[in-house]
């Protein structure tokens, strides 16, 4: 058995033009060295994906969207559909907390972008987490249950195990209204959100299942930080925001999740000795 590999998935939202957004990537591709034991996914404003992925080192990162419309075509202006953006990207970024708060979207929504995505072959990272009233309240539990059974319920088995669910607490994201004075999620809770997770899915899919979806860390994280989350039991990677329009604080968080990954084998390869 081999452990499941780390994502670290950088969300670069309303910021860098494309010229901007070319040297960052420029940057990147000089500090990241081709990795075997970790996957990492850039996602940079909509007008730069294009132009981007013909200057991307495929052997070394992979783009994610950060939104796209349910519908694959029709009379909808201004909007993208998945459709459009299955040939550019292996990722899109569903239901994240400033989607929820500033454009209102519901969970009926984001079910229909979950869905949307698997059906044209792209990978969801699906963001569900608590606000600071909720989390306050200790009502972290029925958050993420509703959130994610939701999101989740048109999805088979088999579909589940591929997608990508990032616990993203909306007091631990320093931006916006609501997220104006962010904490820190502690590693605890942050693994303890992530056993909440994975009994949700193992009641609702099955004990295999769960096993094999990735659940990644959403707050706010950063080079300093990264292993001590990345270390966390049930986390397998990290979605950075403003971390990830850093090169050197981005690189520093691939380089945590390689030795964290290097970390799991040995421990692996020990067990498997011992039982053997």
């Amino acid at each position: 058995m081999t452990p499941r590999k780390i994502i670290i998935a950088g969300n670069w939202k309303m910021n860098l033009n494309v010229q901007q957004s070319s040297l960052l990537l420029q940057h990147l591709q000089e500090h990241i060295k081709i990795q075997r034991l970790v996957e990492v996914v850039l996602a940079p404003s909509l007008l730069a994906l294009q132009p981007l992925s013909l200057q991307l080192d495929r052997r070394r990162f992979r783009l994610a969207a950060q939104n796209a419309f349910y519908k694959d075509e029709g009379a909808y202006t201004g909007e993208v559909s998945f459709a459009m953006l299955r040939e550019l990207v292996h990722y899109v970024i569903v239901g994240h907390s400033e989607r929820r708060f500033y454009f209102h979207e519901t969970p009926e929504v984001v079910r229909d972008k979950v869905a949307a995505a698997v059906r044209n072959g792209i990978t969801p990272i699906l963001c569900i987490g608590e606000t600071k009233r909720e989390h306050e309240a200790h009502e972290t539990k029925q958050v993420l249950h509703d959130q994610l059974t939701t999101a989740i319920s048109n999805l088979t088995s088999e579909e589940i195990e591929s997608i990508v669910i990032a616990y993203e607490p909306v007091w631990a994201i320093s931006s916006g209204r609501d997220f104006a004075h962010h904490e820190v999620a502690r590693p605890d809770e942050v693994a303890r959100a992530a056993r909440f997770i994975r009994h949700d899915i193992a009641e609702l899919y099955g004990q295999i299942a769960a096993d094999k979806v990735r659940v990644i860390y959403g707050g706010s994280s950063n080079a300093e930080n990264a292993y001590a989350y990345l270390s966390t039991e049930g986390i397998d990677g990290l979605l950075p925001g403003g971390a990830s329009l850093q090169y050197m604080e981005f690189a520093g968080m691939v380089s945590a999740a390689e030795r964290v990954q290097q970390a799991k084998i040995k421990e692996l390869s020990k067990t498997n000795g011992r039982t053997t």
